[in-house]
């Protein structure tokens, strides 16, 4: 009996170890960790500006998903916000509620545990041949530097030494150009507005994210679902299933994750968050390219992350909004751009033949626009040229 209790308490003490095993959290992993926040900080703002809701129970459950992806992937595997349903809210300002927002992530996450669970992910994964996989990844890597160039355009002159500074650093692994971007916006904020540092000592302190479960309800949940999730689907299998699969396989070819994996934890995510006050979230191929193109290599990155987010959660619940200022729009546009142009790198095709090459190009135009149809495309027009139906 003696002997079975020890050997049951080395192995959770070894699960542990193995756990905790096999992440960085030096000075590139504290750059890397901050590559996200394009993406991130945008739609965080605007679900609380416009929406509403509440800081506290929207970053615990980013924070807590980021921490614990670190952990189980150990790679830089990102917790973005679900574009679809952020924008689609947002563009309707006043016509969802927090409760729809709620139901719509209650809902992704119980399509993507079924489609997880049922093995149907990676049967829909399999039919996306090479060229239709580098075509999705690529039309998301010049989205997202569209995007970048758009928030640049904020301020022209600040973009500019954003962009020259970064060329010139990119490639320095003793000092991660991160901080010196990160600097130059908390420093154009703070010269511009003083008051901001003052505003923001007045609001610490402590808020506990309130648990939401009384504030549901079945009108809302159902309009959530059909209105927000249902469109979000497509984006969700191509973004943030296939394309991030084939890119965190492409950088880290040593901690390979499946199609399958991805889906069962984008929907238990999504199921537990909303009962914190969360919002549907995803993983973004764009955020670990950001992720990685200042300097992440492991999960550290996002354990880091997730820690700070919790920290904003829980201390400056009341003034995420005056914190987020420090951050100017042109600064965050550069950091996006960045991701998108490395994500759009891991791409690149070895031999791909034209015919192949074409796909990807037709692939990646649509994709740019809508993911679903985007995968369709591709598939059939990959088909019809094997087939010799097409030829170029």
């Amino acid at each position: 009996m003696g002997f079975q209790k020890a050997k049951a308490s080395f192995l959770i003490k070894k699960e542990a170890a193995s756990f905790l095993a096999g992440n960085r959290y030096d000075l590139l992993e504290w750059a890397g960790a901050f590559g996200d926040l394009g993406t991130l900080i945008p739609f965080v703002l605007a679900y609380i500006t416009i929406l509403k809701m509440d800081p506290a129970g929207l970053l615990f459950a980013f924070g807590l998903a980021k921490i614990i992806a670190g952990f189980f992937y150990k790679t830089p595997i990102p917790i973005q916000p679900m574009k679809a349903i952020g924008i689609g809210s947002v563009a309707q300002a006043g016509g969802f509620t927090p409760a729809a927002i709620w139901g719509a992530g209650f809902f992704t996450g119980l399509v993507w545990l079924f489609l997880g669970l049922t093995g149907i992910i990676d049967r829909v994964a399999a039919l996306a041949k090479k060229p239709v996989v580098h075509g999705i990844v690529l039309g998301l890597g010049f989205t997202f530097m569209v995007e970048g160039i758009r928030s640049m355009a904020t301020n022209y002159f600040l973009a500019a030494v954003a962009l020259i500074v970064a060329f010139t650093l990119l490639g320095n692994r003793k000092f991660p150009v991160m901080f010196l971007l990160l600097a130059l916006g908390i420093g154009t904020s703070l010269a511009a507005n003083p008051a901001l540092i003052v505003d923001l000592k007045k609001s610490i302190g402590l808020s506990l994210p309130q648990f939401t479960l009384a504030r549901f309800t079945w009108p809302e949940l159902v309009r959530g679902s059909l209105l927000l999730a249902l469109p979000q689907v497509p984006l969700t299998l191509g973004n943030a299933v296939i394309a991030i699969v084939a890119e965190n396989n492409e950088l880290f070819p040593a901690r390979r994750i499946t199609e399958g994996k991805i889906a069962i934890s984008t929907g238990l995510m999504n199921l537990l968050a909303p009962f914190f006050g969360g919002v549907p979230m995803c993983h973004g191929a764009g955020g670990m390219a950001g992720h990685v193109r200042f300097g992440a290599r492991t999960g550290g990155a996002l354990v880091i992350l997730g820690s700070l987010v919790i920290v904003v959660a829980l201390f400056f619940n009341h003034g995420v909004n005056i914190l987020f200022q420090l951050f100017p729009p042109a600064i965050l546009g550069v950091i996006l751009f960045f991701a998108g142009a490395e994500l759009a790198l891991t791409a690149k095709p070895d031999s791909a033949s034209r015919q192949e090459f074409y796909v990807t190009l037709v692939t990646a135009g649509f994709a740019m626009w809508n993911m679903g149809v985007a995968f369709v495309v591709g598939l059939l027009l990959n088909e019809a040229l094997a087939r010799g139906w097409v030829r170029f």
